[in-house]
């Protein structure tokens, strides 16, 4: 389960841009404010506590950089979510203590991976999933089942407790090949199929873990 008190704010003045990143952010189980200008955004950071930003450069009022160094002192992460694709522009603010510079258009498992990553580096206490009646300790990588030990290999540990993060949304062999394997799609995923048909059988999700024709999987949510 994720921690609850993780909260992200949007600052995004395109409305239709702010829906979609909201929605990526609710399909990863966050919570979310959205904010449409730099000042205000600035103002909302005085008064409410977030546990990352997610940033857009060209911003009325105050640009993102601007956002960024008026919050410097608050340790906030900052992942930059912008069209803007030139290099000295992610040079910039990665140089001034952004965690990540996303360049639109991205997909909702790239963004919901990239802000798993930042939160989980950022964070320092224990990191803990519960699905039904199976508990991961995302630290110690211990997988209990009803209470007991189950024996996963390091990966097939990856790939549950990626399945567990993204409840109910439709992933793709490509993306875990890219996300847990760090390699590019060639025709092969033999692999995937592999540590998912292993894992159903060992935690007993052949009614969970769904495959998708052509596709991939989902684990529904539990």
């Amino acid at each position: 389960m994720r921690n609850e008190c993780d909260t992200i704010l949007i600052v995004e003045d395109d409305e239709n841009a702010a829906k979609y990143i909201q929605t990526c952010l609710l399909m990863g189980q966050y919570k979310s404010v959205v904010c449409d200008n730099g000042c205000d955004a600035v103002k909302l950071l005085e008064e409410q506590s977030f546990d990352l930003i997610l940033l857009d450069i060209m911003l009325p009022g105050m640009d993102g950089f601007e956002v960024q160094e008026h919050i410097k002192s608050k340790n906030i992460p900052i992942i930059f979510l912008t069209a803007m694709q030139d290099v000295m522009d992610k040079v910039r603010g990665l140089k001034a203590g952004a965690e990540d510079y996303i360049v639109k258009p991205f997909e909702v498992m790239e963004l919901l991976a990239r802000v798993e990553v930042v939160l989980r580096r950022c964070r320092k206490d224990n990191i803990r999933y519960v699905y039904g009646d199976i508990e991961v300790d995302a630290e110690r990588h211990i997988v209990l089942k009803k209470g007991e030990p189950v024996a996963v290999s390091p990966k097939e540990f990856e790939v549950l407790c990626y399945f567990i993060k993204y409840q109910d949304i439709v992933i793709s062999r490509e993306r875990l090949l890219a996300d847990l394997w760090d390699i590019h799609y060639q025709g092969e995923t033999r692999t995937v199929d592999t540590h998912v048909q292993q894992l159903r059988r060992k935690l007993d999700l052949r009614d969970k873990m769904l495959s998708i024709p052509k596709y991939g999987y989902k684990l529904v949510r539990g």
